[in-house]
């Protein structure tokens, strides 16, 4: 059974930083790109940072440019966000994602969700920023 389980959320001061991990189960995470999208409280889920699976490319959308890093550890089958000077604007529940049926061709597709109907998610974890 597919099974991606996130951890690391929290409450945090604006400034403050957070790592956020996320465990697959049932299937090998470095076969298939990956994604960390985001969901504030009444807006749309978007996309954050997605990394390809073969070239290790990565993607990340403006506002986290510079701040927030994207990796994953192959041997722990786990991917990270490394999320730094965090903002109250980066509030929201974090999810991540892989493209179990390969249907994206390119990390930015990944992250803007075009293929998401092919994509396992995981329950999220909450993070909020304020202080």
């Amino acid at each position: 059974q597919v099974q991606l389980v996130e951890s690391g959320g929290g409450l945090v001061q604006p400034g403050g930083s957070l790592r956020l991990s996320c465990a697959a189960a049932g299937f090998t995470l470095d076969s298939y790109a990956i994604g960390w999208f985001r969901q504030a409280p009444g807006k749309e889920r978007e996309g954050v940072s997605c990394m390809g699976n073969s070239d290790g490319s990565t993607y990340y959308t403006d506002s986290v440019k510079g701040r927030f890093t994207i990796s994953r550890d192959n041997a722990k089958n786990t991917v990270y966000l490394q999320m730094n000077s965090l903002k109250p604007e980066d509030t929201g529940v974090y999810y991540c994602s892989a493209d179990i049926l390969q249907l994206v061709a390119t990390v930015q597709a990944m992250c803007n969700m075009t293929f998401s109907r092919g994509y396992a998610w995981g329950q999220g974890t909450q993070v909020t920023v304020s202080s």
